[in-house]
């Protein structure tokens, strides 16, 4: 099984592209090479996939603040999880249940206004995750643009304290707590958590 993740930038139009795709091309690059395993296309939409199924979540949330750093944008993500029948060159020529459900829940997306969804083989799963998701996306919809660069940190540097986080910033310590409260640090690792779990379940 496999993962694959597929999005778009909302309001890009308001950004410079450049602005966007320095924040948005490092995450890709770390899932893999180019056009194999990731792919920018049609202006502001990039598909890519993630091996292991479990960290499709984080490597979500982790693009959604890169972005939201960022004033004016945001992100739809939609992911797919399922098999890969069909290997190509390029991500968006392969195939296989990942990548149709990674597609149809992004439709619904559009239609729904949404910016969040999974799609699995599971419908229980599938209920499950997109409810939390729900309520996940009224906190990281909000967030600012430091609550977006805190969570992004926090999220690329798991195990430093908040004091080595703070230093990376050049602030103090008490902010650094502040922003990750403001941000529902806690609870948004606590939904990765179990994102994670269940998701290995299906895998196993």
């Amino acid at each position: 099984m496999t993962s694959i993740i597929t999005g778009d930038i909302i309001h890009s139009k308001k950004v410079r592209p450049q602005v966007w795709l320095d924040k948005l091309k490092p995450e890709l690059y770390k899932t893999g090479s180019n056009p194999e395993t990731w792919e920018i296309y049609r202006g502001d939409s990039f598909q890519l996939e993630i091996t292991d199924p479990s960290l499709a979540l984080e490597t979500a949330i982790k693009i959604k603040a890169a972005i939201k750093s960022i004033k004016q944008i945001d992100v739809r993500i939609a992911i797919g999880i399922g098999d890969k029948t069909y290997h190509a060159s390029s991500i968006t020529e392969s195939n296989g249940s990942a990548f149709v459900n990674s597609g149809e829940i992004f439709e619904s997306l559009v239609k729904e206004k949404q910016n969040l969804a999974i799609a699995t083989s599971s419908k229980e799963l599938n209920n499950e995750m997109n409810l939390l998701f729900r309520f996940a996306l009224i906190v990281m919809n909000r967030w600012t643009i430091n609550s977006a660069e805190m969570v992004y940190l926090a999220l690329s540097h798991r195990g430093y304290s908040q004091k080595e986080l703070g230093e990376i910033l050049g602030i103090k310590q008490n902010a650094v707590s502040t922003r990750l409260k403001r941000a529902y640090y806690d609870e948004i690792s606590a939904l990765l958590i179990r994102f994670e779990n269940k998701i290995k379940e299906i895998v196993e």
